[in-house]
């Protein structure tokens, strides 16, 4: 795309997840482009992002903006909509949340990379604004999150989207009556090592997050009497712990070496949540070990299941969110564990590799570029 001038979008800069690592990846496929974002907190993402020029929002200058940012979500589609992105002939956006919802000029091509239509509406609303929360959440949570899903739904500013599994791509057909294509997103192998032996360990990686359901990776430890490590934080630590036998441990979050030597020893990754894609089991992968998923969302995209034909199993797979389908799985997984081969795991999570992402998603933009902004002339 020689000549074009591109922008990039991302919801928000305020830490080193899934969506940040795919727009590292942007990054790199775009080093001079200027990156919009509602917000940005220096220092918590990595140098690619972090040494380009950023743009940030009026949410930027809001009190307590860096802790509480969630807060201000109803005048994030205000604010996204005041970046003024004239003069660009691409806009890539990575979207969550809002940054679709740029405003975009005339003749320009947006592609939307989408994670999610804006989960706190469609899918979480019970998560921000329902039982649980303050009474002025639960009086004005439901006119709110109606207001944003109505903003939600409008995508012409947005000629392509592309979804990060194929589960992200009939909610996007359901939510916005829109098609998507699908580019998974990466796992970066090299970040991991097999080990020669594993530990009695199982392990859960993730947000404490109430819709993750590491509750019935608690209980079902409980149950058995199993070891559970558990990395990460989140508002259900305490609940979690609460609830916690004393085969249960809670690391906090940890530095990524920490985290892949914790893969690379425990006997496998737990996975009860419905996930939009899921990258914990193809890192558990990468490592040579195999998750224990409930088989539905992402998962079901990535993981091969103990009777899938001749493939190698990666995963065995549990049905109803219960302590007792999750319980049974650990223990269907403990009589056949000698199935699962650490090189056959790896060679699974190589398919969703870094390069293989970067190479895709590179030639997906310029295919798009070609067919939708370079038009013959008659």
């Amino acid at each position: 795309m020689p000549g074009a001038r591109v922008a990039l979008v991302h919801d928000w800069l305020t830490g080193m997840r899934g969506g940040e690592r795919c727009l590292e990846i942007l990054c790199e496929l775009f080093p001079d482009a200027p990156l919009f974002t509602l917000l940005h907190v220096p220092g918590t993402v990595s140098p690619p992002i972090e040494r380009r020029r950023i743009i940030t929002s009026f949410v930027q200058r809001l009190p307590r903006a860096a802790a509480q940012y969630r807060y201000y979500l109803p005048a994030f589609p205000f604010a996204v909509s005041r970046f003024d992105l004239s003069g660009y002939d691409l806009i890539v956006s990575m979207s969550h949340c809002v940054a679709k919802g740029v405003r975009v000029p005339p003749r320009a091509l947006h592609l939307c990379y989408c994670f999610s239509p804006m989960r706190y509406v469609w899918d979480l609303s019970d998560d921000y604004f329902g039982p649980g929360h303050g009474l002025t959440a639960r009086v004005l949570g439901p006119p709110v999150a109606a207001a944003l899903k109505r903003w939600d739904r409008k995508t012409a500013g947005v000629h392509r989207f592309v979804a990060i599994s194929r589960h992200i791509a009939d909610r996007i057909r359901r939510a916005y009556d829109r098609p998507a294509d699908v580019i998974y997103p990466p796992v970066d192998v090299q970040r991991f090592e097999i080990a020669e032996m594993a530990d009695e360990y199982y392990l859960v990686v993730g947000a404490l997050v109430s819709y993750k359901r590491v509750d019935l990776a608690v209980g079902a430890a409980n149950r058995l009497g199993r070891r559970l490590v558990v990395v990460g934080t989140g508002p259900e630590e305490s609940r979690l712990r609460a609830l916690a036998g004393p085969t249960v441990s809670f690391l906090g979050w940890r530095p990524d070496a920490e985290i892949a030597r914790l893969y690379a020893r425990c006997r496998a990754l737990i996975f009860p949540a419905v996930e939009d894609f899921g990258i914990t089991p193809l890192e558990a992968a990468a490592a040579g070990r195999p998750t224990i998923a409930l088989a539905r969302g992402g998962a079901l995209e990535t993981m091969v299941g103990l009777d899938t034909g001749d493939a190698a199993p990666t995963a065995v797979f549990f049905a109803e969110q219960t302590v007792e389908a999750l319980a049974e799985a650990i223990a269907r997984f403990e009589r056949v564990e000698a199935r699962f081969d650490g090189k056959a795991l790896r060679a699974r999570a190589e398919v969703f590799d870094r390069p293989v992402f970067k190479q895709k998603l590179g030639d997906y933009i310029t295919a798009r570029w070609d067919e939708l902004r370079v038009r013959p002339t008659c």
